[in-house]
């Protein structure tokens, strides 16, 4: 079976068995990467970046090896390759259980439960939940749910379509690192600067699909566009300044402002400014927007892998056999 092919009945398997099961429940290969992170930055974490810079080339480097070497393996038996690549995918798409996540948060603060809302919200984002408000944890959870379908959805197909398994299990390893090490605090301010500058790289082109296809998949196209081009780039992040515009017009909601992140109070830029504030009931659309979204986005990869398969084959240089060309 052609590589393009591989990809897409693979991916298609991946993203499938995402929707009907979720993220495993033990033995996830992500939190076991996470682990190897952690041992590693033990031994290397030194107040520098040049330490930082080797802790996340050994990390991802070693990811995006393994994943090569198993792919290069698998590569002449369509069925492995197959399984391989289906595995992979349902390995690094985590569209199910964000949206999961995101949805007992809103049916928390729905039935008036503000304590089991703030208690499950670091479930699914960083930020203080202490001193949240009901409608702050929906806008919360709305940012959460537009920045981590890019980064756990989208991303990863794009990576996928372009490098197959080895980019799949890349975009994730890099993701993971700047989980991990890629914030501003006092630790990682140095150490953490080249995961967070090449999870910015390896995220750009997932962030601008996602944003993209946010506008087609929004209840107001144009609305999506307009905060997209007047706000993203007022966010801090260069990757989900574009996400959460877009979503926020979409969804006709304002997103942006004060937050507590990391100990730290961040005033943000007001995305879509001009709309109402974001109410618990958003936060069950942004899900559903979410969903359309990564379904799209399967979608495009799918049929991107599939193109320039074919336009590699049309291009292939003219044998000659005999002194006549076939």
């Amino acid at each position: 079976m052609r590589p393009d092919r591989v990809f897409a009945y693979g991916a298609a398997t991946g993203v499938l068995g995402d929707l009907l099961f979720g993220d495993p429940r033990r033995g996830h290969p992500v939190a076991a990467f996470g682990r190897a992170a952690g041992a590693v930055e033990r031994t290397l974490w030194r107040d520098h970046r040049g330490w930082g810079a080797l802790h996340t080339a050994v990390c991802a480097g070693g990811a995006v090896g393994a994943a090569a070497l198993v792919a290069h393996g698998a590569r002449r038996h369509s069925a492995a390759s197959l399984a391989l690549t289906a595995a992979a995918t349902w390995a690094v798409v985590g569209g199910t259980s964000l949206g999961r996540e995101a949805r007992t948060v809103g049916d928390a603060l729905a039935a008036g439960d503000l304590a089991a809302a703030r208690a499950r919200l670091p479930h699914l984002c960083g930020r203080d939940p202490h001193s949240l408000s009901e409608q702050q944890i929906a806008r919360a959870v709305v940012e959460s749910v537009a920045e981590n379908t890019s980064d756990a959805v989208v991303g990863a197909l794009v990576w996928g379509a372009l490098a197959g398994v080895p980019g799949l299990v890349g975009f994730r390893a890099v993701n993971t690192l700047d989980a991990m090490v890629g914030h501003k605090s006092p630790r990682h301010r140095r150490f953490g600067w080249a995961s967070a500058r090449l999870d910015d790289v390896v995220g750009w082109p997932g962030a601008r699909l996602t944003a993209a296809l946010a506008v087609v998949a929004g209840d107001d196209p144009r609305a999506a566009v307009r905060a997209w081009r007047a706000d993203a780039h007022r966010h801090p992040s260069p990757n989900a300044g574009p996400v959460e515009a877009s979503f926020a017009g979409a969804l006709g909601v304002r997103l942006g402002g004060t937050l507590s992140y990391g100990g730290r109070t961040e005033h943000r830029a007001v995305l879509n400014g001009a709309a109402r504030p974001v109410a618990v009931t958003d936060v069950a659309r942004a899900v559903r927007l979410s969903r359309r979204v990564g379904v799209l986005a399967l979608g495009t990869s799918v049929a991107a892998r599939l193109l320039a398969g074919r336009l590699a084959r049309t291009q292939v240089p003219v044998r000659l056999r005999k002194g006549r060309a076939i």
